[in-house]
């Protein structure tokens, strides 16, 4: 019981902190160049893409 509850909230976590990360890449980061801002911004897409993942792995587990 415990260990699904946990197990949502790190998926929340991290698919807020990924979407966070891009949102500071894209709009406020306007130093780094811009490979890096890419590259920062395809991490934060990363991120965010896993943890659609496992909500829908979770969602059909549960199932």
């Amino acid at each position: 019981m415990w260990q699904r509850g946990l197990n949502w909230a790190a998926i929340i976590l991290v698919g807020v902190f990924g979407l966070m990360w891009l949102g500071v890449v894209i709009y406020a980061d306007e130093a780094s160049p811009l490979w890096m801002r890419i590259a920062e911004a395809v991490f934060g897409v990363l991120l965010a893409c896993w943890a659609i993942r496992k909500a829908i792995l979770m969602i059909i587990k549960e199932s």
